[in-house]
């Protein structure tokens, strides 16, 4: 008798990354809420808080999100309303603009930060040993790269920037 189609470990390995993906998006999306972000704003501030001068072209922020360019824009006028990001003119191209993180936005994620990380540590990286992790981060990665080409998109630094910030930062 043929084994089961259902039983495929194909299916296995998607359905758990499924369940693990939809377990961690309910803790984080009760945690972002205590701080008045919905899941989406705290990904955007996350990632342009983590690039060069805290900012993004809007068309590199779409890239590295799951949302469209008009998505992005409804998400950081919000933003901008709430004080969280500001747009600056790209000095390289007039159609384009930069979200940046304001003040604001970096305090709010300064006090998002830690029961975002305890949540992380908890729930998904306290559960693996480093050999497991570091195989798992590698897999992510790779399988990330494939599907999702741009999601590292804008995260060098802009050659007109290159002379105004410090590696360091």
């Amino acid at each position: 008798m043929d084994q089961n189609v259902f039983d495929d470990p194909r299916i296995t390995a998607i359905g758990l990354l499924y369940e693990t993906h939809a377990g961690l998006s309910a803790r984080f999306a009760a945690q972002f809420e205590e701080h008045g972000l919905s899941p989406v704003e705290f990904e955007v501030l996350m990632r342009l808080a983590r690039s060069p001068g805290h900012q993004l072209r809007m068309t590199d922020l779409a890239a590295q999100t799951s949302l469209s360019t008009s998505g992005v824009t409804r998400v950081v006028d919000r933003m901008e309303r709430d004080g969280l990001l500001c747009r600056r003119a790209c000095p390289s191209d007039r159609r384009s603009s930069y979200a940046v993180v304001t003040a604001s936005g970096l305090k709010r994620l300064h006090e998002t930060l830690p029961g975002h990380l305890r949540i992380i540590e908890e729930w998904f990286i306290g559960q693996l040993e480093p050999e497991a992790l570091a195989a798992m981060l590698d897999g992510l990665r790779r399988v990330r790269d494939a599907v999702h080409p741009g999601a590292t998109a804008g995260s060098a630094v802009p050659a007109w920037m290159e002379a105004t910030v410090d590696p360091g930062d």
